[in-house]
């Protein structure tokens, strides 16, 4: 489905549902509605609904378009989620900044369906939709990311690996940093390229702070000038740049050292991506979680899911974090779960996966 939003009364008919949901919000949009309700993904949480004006979701569409250079005509493809709102916001920017829009229903590999011929300017993946567009290794998919202005990964951590695949896209490609509460990214970090960082950058007018457990904080037009206190604990370099560590809410206690797993996780993904006799796929899903443990309080585990590390991985993982971050943040164990829970975006759910640990 193709939506032109200069021309909203040649607006196709909705063939399916998800496409009669799609319509249901830009007419919306268009009636002036003043304010829109979404749920939050899920992933850290019990999904809750949240109230956004149209003033927030405005101000967040207008401050992407300036900082990608988006222009009324420039073609975008949305092949998110419109249920959530990195999906809605998608729609919001087509239809505030005047760019065309192809709707696809999310799937796997979104560029599937066109050849080198398509041309979009802009668009967003999840990190599984763009790894798996890479690992098809397709000149035409290429070609087509290769003429965009701007490509935005979001909804979860990119790994290194994938990090490493996408240095073959010459368009600028962007970490997003952001949440349902601030209305989409308020920060990007670009991931290809010689500007590649592991620092995120905010977008002009957001204000960043910390609170005493060194998490962030976040006000901007988008938030409505209120302050949105996160769990996500960063480094701030200063008042427009920031390193994300990792969640509050995911710190492992262990033998009284508070350990951060995303940080561990970094770790083992770099060694997985040069292992060669690891038994099946490099991108293989694993999470690190903390199980009660009577001496440590917490003891580090890896949880994998439908095939063990081998042996000689396992090893070299542990000795690696040993080495980087100490013998307090070595895994101890590893399970084996045949299928990850997911919440409705997709994400893992990890509480509901160590639930299913034999």
């Amino acid at each position: 489905m193709i939506l032109d939003p200069t021309a909203p009364d040649r607006w196709p008919t909705p063939q399916t549902p998800y496409e009669a949901d799609t319509l249901a919000f830009c007419n919306a949009w268009f009636s002036d509605q003043p304010a829109f309700t979404l749920h939050t993904s899920g992933s850290t949480g019990t999904p809750k609904p949240i109230q956004l004006t149209r003033a927030q979701m405005r101000a967040s569409a207008q401050l992407t378009g300036k900082t990608l250079d988006l222009k009324a005509g420039d073609a975008a493809l949305v092949c998110l989620n419109v249920h959530y709102v990195a999906g809605v916001m998608m729609l919001v920017r087509g239809l505030e900044l005047g760019l065309p829009m192809t709707i696809l229903e999310p799937s796997g590999n979104p560029l599937a369906v066109f050849n080198s011929t398509t041309s979009f300017a802009f668009t967003a993946f999840v990190p599984l939709q763009l790894q798996t567009i890479l690992e098809h290794n397709d000149p035409e998919q290429l070609a087509i990311l290769n003429k965009m202005k701007a490509i935005l990964v979001g909804g979860a951590a990119t790994s290194p690996a994938l990090e490493e695949a996408l240095q073959i896209i010459t368009s600028p490609v962007y970490a997003t940093y952001g949440m349902t509460e601030t209305v989409s990214h308020i920060a990007l970090r670009r991931l290809n390229g010689p500007e590649a960082t592991d620092v995120f950058t905010a977008l002009d007018g957001v204000e960043l702070g910390t609170d005493e457990r060194g998490c962030l904080h976040i006000t901007s037009a988008a938030t409505n000038f209120d302050r949105i206190q996160t769990n996500d604990i960063v480094e701030l370099t200063d008042q427009t740049h920031f390193r994300l560590l990792g969640r509050a809410d995911r710190t492992i206690n262990s033998g009284g050292v508070k350990v951060q797993p995303e940080q561990v996780e970094l770790i083992i993904q770099g060694v997985m991506a040069n292992f060669i006799a690891f038994d099946g796929p490099a991108t293989r899903r694993f999470f690190v979680a903390g199980l009660p443990d009577e001496r440590l309080g917490q003891r580090i585990v890896v949880v994998v899911e439908n095939a063990a590390f081998q042996p000689q991985l396992w090893t070299l993982a542990q000795d690696v974090v040993r080495e980087k971050l100490g013998s307090y943040s070595v895994p101890k164990d590893v399970f084996v779960v045949d299928h990850f829970a997911e919440t409705p975006t997709g994400k893992i759910d990890q509480k509901a996966t160590i639930a299913r640990i034999p």
